[in-house]
């Protein structure tokens, strides 16, 4: 991979990119067309993203960064959009991602409401504002024709909730034709300026069944009930002893089964999810679960008529996010420390599950940020994006990427 440009100096970068006339008219851009860019974002959430339904919005997208005129563009194999603005070199290479699913499923109605300049409506904010300016920074660089060193590959990556998996940026990075290409990597995922995600909180998700005879709560009284073992699963759960440092969580996010109140069930379903800011920890919580699993089970079966069928499980891993860290004195965070203070504010470094984890996880300088504004409700029906303040948002992206790409 091609050395970035910026090695030792991200402050006198920072400087220089704030002097540079294409950089001050792009700045301009971002104020002037700022409710055009409201205009976008809420057109963009309007188009429903399922968990493995986000073509719709993904064509969306993909014909928006059409009008910017990009050197290539292509939807993936995975369903990735992906648009490259070359510089004089392809390399440095830097992919500014955001993602385009969102964690409702198709029924969801994805109306945007306004109150004023605040955009209403699930997923507005997580990803909505990530994606409308990722088409905004492209418009910007190529309108006012700033020319870079190396080149950046605008990505819209599918499949970074829930049991999407990270699936689209695992594509981009180890499988796609980019794949060990690409040098830094910057997602654009929900509001905010004052956090800069340099950790990636690593996690395993899991699907449990316990699988059994089923019966009549009367007359079956007294045979393995499937429901009873996942109850018994999640109170064994609930007592591990998680520490604060390194923080720890686990959650069980949904649970499925039966068939009426009278009803013994013939199985039931948990979805679990574990996370750590330690891989060590991550390990210890993830064998406790499996042992809770196994006791569970045991002692719903040890509770059971002698003449009754045993029930048995299975555990199922749905999800795998790899943990990691972009150094804190790494050029990437040190230059995206010093072009958010710019706008007066002083950043902390944040641990999260994002897009940037696979790349943490495979040695590329990685961070998330927010593209500025406030938001709130995230994950619900009610969240909201508030849009005031995203022209910072959209400032500080455009300086950290041509930091790293280099104005040329």
């Amino acid at each position: 991979m091609a050395v970035s440009s910026i090695t030792f100096a991200p402050a006198k970068i920072v400087r220089a990119l704030l002097q540079a006339g294409c950089v001050r008219r792009a700045f301009s851009f971002f104020e002037e067309r700022a409710e055009e860019i409201d205009d976008l974002h809420a057109e963009i959430c309007s188009i429903p993203a399922p968990p493995f339904g986000e073509e719709r919005r993904a064509r969306y997208l993909r014909g928006r960064l059409a009008q910017v005129e990009p050197d290539e563009l292509e939807l993936d194999e995975e369903g990735n959009v992906i648009a490259l603005l070359r510089g004089r070199s392809l390399f440095p290479l830097l992919v500014l991602s955001a993602h385009i699913d969102t964690v409702f499923p198709p029924n969801t109605d994805f109306t945007v409401r306004r109150e004023g300049r605040i955009l209403r409506a699930p997923g507005i904010a997580d990803d909505g504002c990530g994606l409308a300016a990722l088409i905004a920074l492209a418009e910007a660089i190529r309108r006012y024709e700033i020319k870079t060193k190396g080149s950046i590959l605008f990505v819209g990556t599918v499949g970074e909730e829930g049991e999407g998996n990270l699936r689209g940026v695992r594509h981009l990075l180890l499988k796609g034709r980019w794949a060990g290409r690409i040098d830094s990597f910057i997602s654009l995922d929900g509001a905010g300026l004052e956090r800069i995600t340099n950790g990636a909180l690593g996690s395993r998700r899991f699907r449990v069944r316990f699988i059994g005879a089923g019966g009549h709560s009367w007359g079956d009284f007294g045979i393995a009930n499937p429901i009873h073992a996942l109850g018994r699963a999640i109170a064994r759960l609930v007592v591990y002893p998680t520490p604060l440092r390194p923080r720890t969580s686990f959650n069980v996010g949904r649970i499925e089964g039966g068939a009426g109140v009278n009803v013994i069930a013939r199985e039931a379903t948990m979805d679990v999810d574990l996370r750590s800011e330690s891989a060590e920890e991550l390990a210890r919580l993830t064998n406790f679960f499996h042992r809770t699993v196994a006791e569970a089970a045991a002692a719903e079966n040890g509770a059971r008529a002698s003449s009754a069928p045993p029930i048995e499980f299975e555990i199922e891993l749905i999800g795998e996010r790899p943990g990691g860290e972009t150094p804190a004195e790494s050029t990437l965070v040190r230059l995206a420390r010093e072009a958010t203070r710019v706008f007066g504010v002083d950043p902390f470094l944040d641990r999260a599950s994002t897009d940037a984890n696979i790349a943490i996880s495979m040695g590329i300088p990685a961070i998330t940020i927010g593209v500025g504004g406030t938001s709130g409700n995230v994950h619900t029906l009610n969240e909201w994006y508030d849009p005031h303040g995203r022209e910072e948002g959209l400032k500080r992206a455009l300086l950290i990427a041509l930091g790293i790409a280099g104005l040329g």
